[in-house]
């Protein structure tokens, strides 16, 4: 028994060890660049797919073992690390910090919060919308940290608000004041954790536990201690993951009634899908849509279809489809069916729990004083990128790109890195060039600090991610190069029997069910050149199976482990595991069900599906020679 569970322990370590070598007889069997080739991608994938090794470590695999087998020689290799995809990843996260470091995300969803009112049912769909807005332009994990902690707030105000009108009849003056959630009768004592976006889920785990991650000391502080600090430094909060400790996860469960822990499961639960949900409208939303189209413009550089433009006209109905009917879904299951009762626009007298909620959410709004300069200028670059992405490229008129003589030399990184290069420039305070006002520091170099400073910038861009994506992108190269694509492709013949939807229906299925269990950069990694080689085999436009699947691979909505927002949500010990799986089941079908309508109906006519473009028949012909 102590020999399997060292075993056990060291599993980790011995597969790291021991894939290769068990792999090593496939390339010295079979001396060729496509045995060669397979092996680095499998061996990869057991890295990818176990978590032996992190997984930008195990990115880093076909950098070193291409150049020993031949497949690629060291100088090629070296440049699929680093793509246009990663310039465009850098702009954002320039952005993405100002919003995070000001506080603007934090504003807007307590001011949609606001307009929502108290009642269950609305407070559910103005949560999801305000999550869905945020994600996306910001990472999923980076939106649900930050949402979060207003949530459980907010909760926290319901709760007690119930307990208040359960006691109010009691003689007992103690009796009658409401219990708290520690022993200061305050906010809950949290305990805060740094966050890294797109951080893998093993990784969320291990730090949830050892508080602790990527070297960042954790900070375990109480509210009051925290909210000094926030006084000190109001703009330079982060995005924070506010997990419960021990003795409040077990307290939390302790609800009034069943419906007071219906109404903490479903909101609870819902952010994370409403992350998902918004992650999916943006080409900038999440790792995968980066990942697909590089892997799509590297794979067929004559195609000129897919731009932000073209991808949030796509992707925007699916995802407006999907919040509504899965606030519906969520409704339903935890709070029943009286939509009539939560549409209602009755000014009837409001219940004191609706009132102490609604205070609650007026406090922590006006805690943020009024619209900072630092603020307006985030707010106007946000604004400036989308208008600049979108009229780069609009397609159905000439847009600004059509002004410069030379064509195509401008993308969607050329703005982003552009603009993000500003906010190092801008100063945080407000240019003022009169006589200085009484108070005002007089520090030079505090009066010229610029929006976004580099340590802002790298405490929130995801390298890990970035080394990730290259690592793709370097198997998918060395797949190409070296035959196996085709080869692989070559094998699934026998699938040319079945109609094209159906080929993309079972493909979606399959990483649907796939994802849940490995993180979803690598699962579109490994599935991204093998569903190259089938559309081109079965001739059928790749993007009638990449577009679909890549959407499909974000629905990993129904255990912990699917993404880090699952595993933040998990965290406040709202939810259960058969919760989560009972829920995010609905959302998986859902998903399914629209995203495929969705390729079948106006995403034809978008991207011209219906035919086999010149394009993939170019890079197929290529890949034979």
């Amino acid at each position: 028994m102590g020999l399997l569970k060292g075993l056990l322990r060291a599993r980790k370590p011995l597969l790291s060890v021991l894939a290769p070598l068990l792999l090593l007889p496939l390339p010295m069997l079979h001396p060729s660049s496509e045995a060669a080739c397979a092996y680095v991608l499998i061996v990869t994938a057991v890295y990818w797919v176990s978590e032996a090794v992190p997984l930008g470590a195990a990115a880093l695999v076909p950098a070193f073992l291409y150049p020993f087998f031949g497949v690629l020689r060291s100088s090629e290799v070296a440049a699929e690390y680093f793509k246009n995809t990663t310039l465009l990843l850098v702009g954002v996260i320039c952005v993405a910090a100002a919003v995070e470091k000001w506080n603007l995300h934090k504003r807007i969803a307590l001011r949609m919060v606001m307009m929502a009112g108290a009642k269950p049912g609305m407070l559910l769909l103005c949560f999801m919308s305000c999550t869905t807005l945020l994600s996306m332009w910001l990472s999923n994990t980076s939106t649900t940290a930050m949402v979060m902690p207003i949530v459980e707030a907010v909760l926290q105000e319901l709760v007690s608000a119930e307990e208040e009108q359960l006691v109010a009849s009691s003689t007992n003056p103690e009796e009658a004041a409401p219990a708290s959630l520690d022993a200061n009768n305050s906010q809950p004592s949290l305990e805060l954790i740094f966050v890294n976006e797109d951080t893998s889920t093993t990784d969320f785990s291990s730090l949830v536990q050892n508080k602790n991650l990527n070297g960042a000391p954790t900070i375990t502080n109480a509210v009051k201690r925290a909210n000094h600090q926030e006084k000190q430094h109001p703009a330079q909060e982060k995005p924070l993951v506010l997990p419960p400790s021990p003795r409040n996860q077990e307290l939390s469960r302790k609800y009034k009634s069943h419906h007071d822990q219906m109404i903490c499961k479903c909101l609870s639960l819902s952010i994370s899908y409403a992350a998902t949900i918004g992650g999916l409208t943006t080409i900038i939303g999440t790792s995968t849509s980066l990942i697909f189209l590089e892997h799509f413009n590297n794979q067929y550089p004559a195609a000129e279809v897919v731009n932000f433009g073209t991808w949030f006209l796509f992707s925007f109905p699916i995802s407006l489809i999907m919040l509504v009917v899965s606030w519906f879904w969520m409704h339903w299951l935890f709070l029943g069916c009286n939509f009539k009762e939560t549409c209602s626009l009755s000014k009837k007298s409001k219940t004191k729990r609706e009132e102490l909620s609604e205070k609650r959410i007026r406090e922590e709004y006006e805690k943020l004083g009024a619209i900072s300069y630092p603020e307006m200028v985030t707010g106007f670059f946000f604004v400036l990128m989308t208008v600049l992405w979108f009229t780069r490229e609009p397609g159905f008129v000439p847009g600004w790109d059509s002004f410069f003589e030379k064509k195509g030399y401008r993308t969607d990184a050329t703005v982003s890195v552009f603009l993000g290069f500003i906010l190092f420039l801008i100063p945080a305070k407000k240019p003022c060039f009169g006589q200085k006002k009484d108070g005002e520091d007089r520090e030079p170099s505090l009066r010229m600090e610029p929006i976004i400073t580099w340590k802002d910038f790298q405490k929130t861009m995801p390298w890990e991610i970035v080394i990730l994506v290259g690592g793709g992108y370097a198997l998918a190269s060395g797949s190409k190069s070296s035959g196996l694509s085709t080869w692989i492709g070559h094998q699934m013949l026998s699938l040319s029997s079945l109609p094209p939807w159906a080929v993309t229906l079972l493909a979606c299925i399959l990483v649907s069910i796939v994802t849940e269990f490995v993180s979803n950069p690598a699962t579109i990694t490994i599935f991204l050149p093998i569903l190259c080689s089938l559309s081109e085999t079965l001739h059928i436009n790749p993007l009638y199976t990449l577009i679909p699947v890549t959407m499909c691979i974000s629905f990993a909505v129904m255990l912990p482990v699917g993404n880090p927002p699952n595993a933040i949500v998990f965290s406040y010990g709202h939810c259960q595991i058969k919760d989560m799986v009972k829920a995010g089941l609905g959302v998986n079908v859902i998903g399914l069900v629209i995203v495929t309508v969705a390729i079948n109906t106006w995403g034809v006519s978008l991207f011209d599906l219906d035919t086999f473009p010149a394009w993939a028949t170019v890079s197929n012909i290529t890949d034979r020679a």
